[in-house]
């Protein structure tokens, strides 16, 4: 209940925090603070990773693992609604609404075209965005799906004609 929570607040918090304050015109604070963020993220979600690898007893990495991916999609919308301010970077990207909608598109690999980046620095962010999905929320979702069948046969129980260890 308390990560739910939390996710409802992350997407909260990325509809009314000043994100003004961040983008062109603070460019060292803005990508210090994506930087920073996404570090963060990354060793969390490898360590999520690890807990199920391992099957960490007491863990519960299937919520943290979510948590973390919605914080990553609101990260995302946030840094690209920051660089939209810049003129050039994004063609159609106009509010916080259109960011999470591109960022969500991004994810999903679906790309329909309306919202464009189109300056250098919105690519190198879409490029960071895509590697950073292929590496770190992959990983992540492969061991949540390790994790939920691990679970899965734990609760079956042995097959008829199996040895229960």
């Amino acid at each position: 209940m308390l990560r739910a929570l939390v996710a409802a607040a992350v997407v909260v918090a990325y509809f009314l925090l000043p994100l003004d304050l961040l983008g062109p015109q603070r460019p060292a604070l803005s990508w210090s603070v994506f930087c920073l963020v996404l570090a963060v993220v990354a060793v969390s979600l490898l360590r999520q990773v690890r807990h199920v690898l391992t099957d960490r007893a007491g863990t519960r990495p299937g919520m943290t693992i979510a948590l973390l991916t919605v914080l990553v999609m609101h990260v995302f919308a946030a840094a690209d609604y920051s660089l939209a301010k810049q003129p050039g970077e994004f063609t159609g990207l106009e509010t916080r609404l259109d960011a999470l909608y591109f960022t969500v598109v991004t994810l999903a690999t679906v790309g329909y075209g309306d919202i464009t980046p189109s300056g250098q620095t919105a690519r190198v962010v879409v490029i960071v965005q895509i590697l950073y999905t292929l590496v770190f929320l992959t990983a992540g979702a492969t061991a949540l799906g390790q994790r939920l069948r691990a679970i899965a046969v734990r609760r079956a129980g042995p097959r008829e004609g199996e040895r229960a260890d």
